[in-house]
This record gives structure tokens, C-alpha cells and sequence, in this order.
């Protein structure tokens, strides 16, 4: 049984410069594996040297939405390269996607460089880390573009029911954070009961969105086993299952 943390942001201010002890402390809650996410051509290669110095870290390497605003033109070809000299540490693209929640980057940005990613993932033969906050229509239509060319994951999943649903047709995995253990997220506990366990996995997206009772508190992946236990209990399964089965699907995926 594998218990894996399926996005981390280890490269934050906020995690950095304490990793050693931030990967031992996930090591002693029995998490195995991490994958650590980019967000940028800078945070992807830092990705891929955590990689590197730890076992148990895993790269994905892309262009997160905030960011699509002033990008080289060669960030695609980046992205490439930096996958294609360090194909043995990345397994996956991302996270890339749409937020018109913050829309820190115009739509127009965001929607063209989350195209050319989903192309380069098709063309390198890598799943995919979803971003989708508040553009559910324009996430699945794009990626209704690409079914059955690309697949991957929902990370950090915002929508309802009905979203869950066209993402699990479109074949995509879809990935809880601790939020799920907020008071206030009954909604979002509705979906996860829905998602089956064959289509789920876990995750920390630390340094944020710490599970009770670490609310408000740094986020690490040490805290996905909470996430876990949140879903055992709310599919009422055992805890050992939602590690066994969400481990596998994360292995099967990202081929670690």
C-alpha cells in the first residue's frame, strides 16, 4: 500500500528551506511518494533538482494559469527540453488549466498556452495536472478537444457534482486537497461519496489549504494522510483501501 501526495508546491518560501525535514516528516506518516508541481519554467526546474536530491520526489513540469501573461516564446520548447533531459525524474505536465476566479492572466493568455500544453502532453505522451477554478465550461471543452489523445488528473478539485461527472467521461482522474475536511465544504464532500474509488486520488497542493486541524497553519505532504482518512470516512471504507487504491491509481498514471 502506497499512500502518495499527487501535487506539492515544495519549492514555496514556505517549505524550502526546511524540505529535509518536511520529506522526513512525510516519510514517518507513511507517505511514499510526492510529486512536486511547476508553475513556471523557473519552479519546474526546481522541481526536477528536488527530484533529483530525494527518492521519494517526483517532477511535473508546466505553466500554471496566473502565469501565462509574459512568457518567453520559446516556453513550450523549454518545456520540452526540460522534460526530454530529465525524462527518468518528470512524469507529468503542469499544472496548466483556466482560473477566471483571480484572472491574474487575461483569458486569452490562459486559453492559449493551456492548448499548447495539452499539444506538447499529446505529443511527449504525458498525462496532464488539471488547474480548473471557476472556467468549468472552457476547461472541458478544451479538453473535450483532446479526449482520448490526453489524460490525467483534476487536481484540487472545485466543481459540483455535474462537473465531476464530464471529467470522469473525458477519462480524467480526480484529486482531493484537505479542504474536503473544511465545515463548510458539504457540497464538495457530496462529490467525493459520487467520484468512485477507482477515479480518485489525494493530495496536500501544500503550502496550502491545510486539513483540520491544521487549518490556517503551513500545509505538507505529511497532511495527505488526513485527506485520506476524510475520505474513508465520508465513503465509509477502510482507511487502508482509499491508500491502497488511490496509490495505485497515482502509480498507474504517472508510471512511479
Amino acid at each position: 500500500m502506497v499512500l502518495i501526495d499527487t501535487h506539492a508546491h515544495l519549492d514555496s518560501k514556505k517549505l524550502a528551506p526546511d524540505l529535509d525535514r518536511v520529506v522526513s516528516r512525510a516519510k514517518q506518516k507513511g507517505v511514499s511518494r510526492i510529486i512536486n508541481v511547476g508553475i513556471t519554467l523557473e519552479s519546474s526546474q526546481k522541481s526536477i533538482e528536488f527530484a533529483k536530491r530525494y527518492p521519494e520526489i517526483f517532477a511535473s513540469v508546466g505553466i500554471h494559469p496566473h502565469d501565462t501573461e509574459e512568457l518567453p516564446d520559446n516556453y513550450i520548447e523549454e518545456i520540452k527540453k526540460l522534460v526530454q533531459d530529465n525524462r527518468e525524474y518528470v512524469v507529468a505536465l503542469g499544472e496548466m488549466g483556466l482560473d477566471y476566479y483571480r484572472n491574474y492572466s487575461p483569458k486569452k493568455n490562459q486559453k492559449e498556452t493551456f492548448i499548447k500544453q495539452l499539444e506538447l502532453a499529446n505529443e511527449l505522451q504525458l498525462p496532464v495536472i488539471i488547474h480548473d477554478r471557476a472556467a468549468h465550461e472552457d476547461t472541458l471543452e478544451i479538453l473535450e478537444e483532446f479526449k482520448n489523445e490526453v489524460f490525467g488528473v483534476f487536481h484540487c478539485f472545485a466543481g459540483d457534482e455535474k462537473i465531476a461527472d464530464k471529467a470522469l467521461d473525458l477519462g480524467y482522474f480526480i484529486s482531493f486537497t484537505g479542504n474536503i475536511t473544511f465545515k463548510k465544504a458539504e457540497e464538495l464532500r457530496k462529490v467525493v461519496k459520487q467520484v468512485p474509488l477507482s477515479r480518485l486520488m489525494v493530495e496536500t497542493d501544500c503550502p496550502y489549504l491545510s486539513p483540520e486541524p491544521f487549518r490556517g497553519k503551513i500545509n505538507e505532504p505529511a497532511y495527505v494522510r488526513l485527506v485520506a482518512e476524510a475520505i474513508a470516512e465520508i465513503k465509509n471504507v477502510d482507511f487502508q483501501e482509499v491508500v491502497s487504491i488511490t496509490g495505485e491509481n497515482a502509480s498507474n498514471l504517472f508510471k512511479i
